[in-house]
């Protein structure tokens, strides 16, 4: 980093630190419940809806009985510090973030408030708790996948399409924590199927064009993409970029085949934050982070774009169809 970029971010983060806190007077015993995320307001909106949503169906009435203290880095990494500090510093109830990163954060600013993980990667490799069953300490929530083999199913799923698969591709960004498990699950997978595995790192959307100009000239036939606040802005420019060098791609988001991707495989990418309200109650109503188990999903949806598939001249094949829980025309 520059010194003048050094010095910029340093002002940034003072300013963030040293501005006074405009706190709005909140009735007597109304819950302070803190967001911090590094996706912008707007892209984060679709998720809080239902995070909001399962708060009233437990009882909560929002401005009424609890507040959301709502902070964002708008998808700059080095703001997610002093992001996840404001919050501390107002002193809120328990803190919700999706990301690793937003943990990690927050982890940084208080081992006391109580943080709810949305979509936790890895969170035991990644230090961010004990185990499972006993999380310990302030941290507890759900994760994305069910385990990291999970991720090796996408291989496979890719290969169903094209079985003489040969070379693969994935794109992920190594500097978000609990990471180097999808590379590693990939990488095995990879292995164990005959396929020639090839990492492509990004952590930057400036970086994602020369990636796939990489993958392209390193004749990959297929690329997986992790989701991660940097590429889950841009799927539309992935999905743009894999036309364009007649690659398909796959991943565990249904966004990422809604913008173009050739499938993904995952769960529901709305439900843990209907889960994480529920963990948010659990707490107010004083249960301890340490003792909640880290929830992980047990159900997983396939969702296929056929118009994708006709512009690359893939043919799909109809067992695979007939196993889709949506297919997109």
């Amino acid at each position: 980093m520059s010194l003048e970029r050094r010095g910029f971010m340093a002002a940034v983060a003072g300013g963030l630190l040293a501005a006074p806190l405009v706190v709005e007077a909140q009735p007597a015993g109304t819950y302070r419940i803190g967001h911090v995320s590094l996706m912008t307001p707007d892209g984060m909106a679709p998720y809080l809806h239902e995070f909001e949503k399962k708060l009233r169906d437990l009882g909560y009435v929002k401005g009424q009985n609890y507040v959301i203290e709502d902070r964002s880095a708008n998808e700059n990494p080095d703001l997610i510090e002093p992001t996840a500090a404001e919050l501390v510093r107002l002193n809120v109830d328990v803190i919700v973030t999706g990301t690793n990163q937003g943990v990690a954060a927050a982890r940084k600013a208080t081992t006391k408030i109580p943080i709810v993980l949305v979509y936790g990667i890895d969170p035991v490799g990644a230090g961010l708790i004990q185990s499972l069953a006993r999380p310990g300490g302030n941290v507890t929530g759900g994760t994305f996948e069910a385990a990291p083999e999970i991720f090796g199913k996408k291989l496979q799923l890719l290969k169903e399409v094209k079985p003489a698969l040969a070379r693969v591709a994935l794109l992920w960004n190594p500097v978000h924590p609990g990471s180097m498990t999808y590379m590693t699950a990939t990488s095995e997978a990879a292995r164990r199927l005959g396929v020639r595995f090839r990492s492509v790192e990004v952590r930057a959307p400036g970086e994602l064009e020369p990636a796939f100009a990489a993958i392209s000239k390193a004749r990959s036939e297929g690329v997986i993409v992790v989701a991660d606040p940097i590429t889950f802005p841009a799927r539309a420019q992935i999905a743009m970029l894999a036309l364009r060098y007649r690659v398909p791609f796959v991943s565990s988001w249904r966004e990422f085949a809604e913008a173009g991707a050739l499938l993904s495989y995952g769960p529901d990418s709305l439900e843990p934050w209907r889960r994480a309200a529920v963990y948010v109650d659990k707490i107010l109503k004083g249960a301890k982070p340490a003792d909640l188990p880290i929830e992980q999903p047990t159900k997983f949806e396939l969702v296929i774009n056929l118009k994708t598939a006709r512009a690359l001249g893939l043919t799909i094949p109809p067992s695979l169809l007939a196993r889709a829980d949506e297919v997109i025309q």
